[in-house]
């Protein structure tokens, strides 16, 4: 259970209500807001420890007040919104959210994503820091030496095969692997029909390293060509 304040902001009562009542079973204390200006002077709490903050709201729109509110705090910021088009989630990060949820979304994985956001700026501190050797993408940090894992500093179980795999993408982020590169390069043997004896092990890895595996933000398919570690 936890004690963190979590102000969530939308213009739907019901939303507010829905998101509220998921939170506070799970501990957390919840602030409500239910426009962008109102949320300016909810954002001041000194308790508070994340936001989620809706984009089309009266008043003050959401991402203007994320802009406004990264001015006074440094805290996670998760944006909802019902635009979907990778050209708005591009724009709500760079204004200043830590991450971009699209409606309608899964309650459950919305608290994950709390949880996660949480974990990076309360245990792990700066997230962009690591040991010497450590490499570091988003939420993921993977240190080659010892071929380990972790995903919000939490460690990830992994098998042999899987940790070859991690091992090839984490260090070449943002590379396409067509699949019989990796079952070469993994497996130590020539490729026939390894397409889908790869993919098994991709969606293994995702549901061990994703929020949400059906919707990965790491472990993306390039269709027609292969597979990379999308950089964070």
């Amino acid at each position: 259970m936890s004690s963190e304040t979590i102000l969530v902001v939308d213009d739907d009562q019901e939303i507010v209500g829905a998101i509220a009542a998921a939170l506070e079973k799970e501990g957390f204390r919840v602030l409500r807001a239910y426009d962008g200006m109102e949320a300016l002077d909810k954002a001041l709490d000194p308790d508070l420890r994340l936001i989620l903050m809706d984009v089309m709201m009266p008043r003050l729109d959401g991402l203007s007040a994320v802009l406004r509110i990264r001015e006074r705090r440094n805290l996670p910021i998760i944006v909802l919104s019902a635009k979907s088009e990778e050209s708005d989630k591009v724009l709500g990060l760079s204004m200043g959210a830590d991450d971009y949820v699209t409606k309608p979304f899964g309650i459950q994985e919305l608290v994950a994503r709390v949880r996660s956001q949480l974990r990076r700026y309360t245990h792990l501190g700066d997230v962009n820091t690591a040991p010497a050797g450590i490499i570091v993408n988003g939420r993921l940090s993977y240190d080659p030496d010892k071929r380990t894992l972790t995903a919000d500093g939490e460690g990830i179980k992994l098998t042999n095969i899987e940790t070859g795999i991690v091992d090839l993408l984490m260090r070449n982020l943002g590379r396409v692997f067509p699949s019989e590169e990796i079952y070469r390069r993994v497996w130590g043997e020539e490729a026939w029909s390894s397409e889908n004896t790869v993919m098994v092990h991709i969606r293994r890895i995702r549901e061990k390293i994703e929020l949400n595996p059906r919707e990965p933000d790491y472990l993306k398919v390039v269709w027609g060509i292969g597979y990379k570690m999308e950089k964070k």
